[in-house]
């Protein structure tokens, strides 16, 4: 049996990993083609920008559930080899994309097919014992690092070519990856423990809420996450524009400094959080990291210089211990035929998080863009505060010895 496991979790991680660097490669660049197509606009680029962040997020919001319920009924891998084609397809219509509309459109179907993260999330509790599911939800993050890794530079080295070429190359990536999906990756989700039938109460968004919410914990840890969630979107939302803005930075010099998040990233939940976890426990782990997380973004928006800016890269990356630690205390409180549901769930509080960030941050840079450069970072400072809040909501809500334990 711990063979299969094994062979198992290296598929979803190849998948996952392939999927992020398609994602990836388009981020450098993103930003900057909707600026060509406003004549060099930042101000009203961000808005905008912060506008397709929301509707990405809003389709994660409403699909998410709806995957992770299908994958419980159906199995998970039919989902997340479809969604994989959806988004091959997908990046081929933003390469072709005329104006901001059809790059809207793009940027919608994006969000419906990268809902499968989830579905890829129950897949790996599927195949791992509860008491080491932590560590290989780390390994999840750190196939997102290696994506993240390579993503972005290549992004940026492609973009300096032709900012379209990036969304060609993501198409081949994600296209190859259903390929490879549909040679080798096998069902991890036994027909004995399917749900009995599909139903729009667990699948629609409000009604798989009700899951988590039905137990205090779940709760308590899912507020948490929602926040940090929220937090979060500051980075893909604004970076881009902010280091262009306040430093100067073009594609290529923004490409490479997040491949050094990946890299640290990758490092952190590839090789740190199975001995952090089983050292301090998960509890531990979830608000020590979330600690971290306040720290990097306070360090981002006090940053003068681009040397300073990039010391908040490590204590970044230490940030993402918090979320494979909340997913393990969380899994351990649901049956195998939930794993779905919670994953849908806790992808639509993302959503929200990916909804809401998007554009309060974005609305916050193109307000200060006004007030000079020395208030660019005021975004950061906010998401700093708003970390330290799910910080002590975390604390509170793992208090008890059960949770503890």
């Amino acid at each position: 049996m711990l063979a299969p496991r094994r062979a198992a979790v290296a598929f979803i991680l190849v998948t996952v990993a392939l999927d992020v660097l398609a994602l990836g490669i388009v981020i450098p660049v993103m930003p900057k083609l909707v600026e060509i197509f406003l004549g060099g606009d930042t101000a009203r680029a961000a808005a905008i920008f912060g506008y397709m962040s929301a509707s990405w997020g809003l389709m994660q919001f409403i699909f998410a559930p709806l995957l992770g319920a299908l994958s419980d009924r159906y199995g998970r891998r039919p989902i997340i080899l479809i969604s994989n084609l959806g988004l091959g397809l997908d990046y081929v219509l933003m390469a072709l994309a005329p104006d901001i509309a059809w790059l809207f459109v793009g940027r919608i179907i994006s969000g419906i097919c990268a809902a499968s993260f989830s579905t890829a999330t129950a897949y790996i509790a599927d195949v791992t014992p509860a008491e080491k599911r932590a560590a290989a939800f780390g390994l999840i993050g750190a196939a997102f690092g290696i994506g993240f890794v390579a993503g972005p530079a290549f992004g940026g080295l492609l973009g300096g070519v032709d900012p379209r070429l990036p969304f060609w190359v993501a198409a081949a990536c994600s296209l190859a990856n259903a390929v490879y999906g549909y040679v080798v990756l096998p069902e991890s989700l036994p027909q004995a423990s399917r749900s009995a039938a599909f139903s729009w109460v667990r699948a629609n968004p409000f009604g798989a809420l009700r899951l988590v919410t039905s137990d205090k914990i779940l709760s308590g840890l899912s507020a948490a996450m929602f926040v940090h969630a929220v937090a979060h979107a500051v980075l893909p939302s604004m970076a881009v524009l902010y280091m262009g803005y306040r430093f100067g930075w073009g594609v290529r010099e923004v490409g490479f400094m997040l491949a050094g998040v990946g890299v640290t990233s990758a490092i952190v939940q590839g090789g740190l959080i199975r001995p952090i976890v089983a050292r301090f426990g998960p509890r531990r782990a979830l608000i020590s990291g979330l600690s971290f997380g306040a720290a990097a973004m306070a360090v981002y928006g006090v940053a003068a210089t681009p040397f300073a800016f990039c010391l908040g890269i490590p204590l970044g990356a230490l940030w993402g211990i918090a979320n494979p630690s909340a997913q393990q205390l969380m899994t351990q409180r649901v049956g195998a035929d939930q794993q779905g549901q919670l994953q849908g769930a806790n992808a639509s509080l993302q959503a929200i998080g990916n909804f809401i960030g998007p554009l309060l941050f974005t609305q916050v840079f193109a307000a200060t863009v006004q007030w000079g450069r020395s208030s660019a970072g005021l975004a950061f400072i906010l998401a700093a505060a708003l970390l330290v809040l799910a910080t002590l909501v975390a604390l509170i809500t793992t208090r008890t010895r059960r949770t503890a334990a």
